[in-house]
């Protein structure tokens, strides 16, 4: 099978990972869904939905659950993500999770936008958060 065959089966598991987590999130105050899948770069896919509570705004974006879940598996590195938000706009992922999503990956780690349909766009992290702060700042970090 070709490379790009390759890469196409995977991030086509990547979106239906999203897209699946999209599909189970917990929303009914926002009501807008949204669902997040990893690729570690130890190829295991972790993926997470936004889930809200009473509180609201006090949920979890579905980005921080897919990192959550990550570390949880044991996994470090992020190779690949993928967010699938309902909408005619791009559901990028917020300041605060580009910053988790930075802690975990590279600037130039794939990150694609998608609707339930398929993937949209896609950006690396160093287009999303241009000039970030990571670890490596704090001399010597992770």
């Amino acid at each position: 099978m070709p490379r790009a065959e390759l890469a196409d089966t995977a991030l086509r598991k990547l979106f239906d990972a999203a897209k699946l987590a999209f599909e189970r999130a917990y929303a009914p105050y926002s009501r807008f869904s949204v669902g997040a899948a990893i690729l570690s770069e130890d190829g295991r896919i972790y993926a997470a939905p936004n889930v809200e509570n009473a509180a609201y705004p006090a949920g979890t974006c579905a980005e921080a659950g897919a990192i959550s879940a990550m570390i949880g598996g044991g996994s470090r590195r992020i190779a690949e993500l993928v967010v699938v938000g309902a909408g005619e706009g791009l559901c990028t992922p917020c300041g605060a999770c580009r910053q988790r999503i930075r802690e975990f990956a590279g600037p130039e780690c794939p990150i694609h936008i998608a609707g339930p349909e398929g993937i949209r766009a896609s950006f690396t992290l160093s287009t999303l958060l241009p000039y970030s702060f990571g670890p490596e700042n704090l001399g010597g970090g992770a």
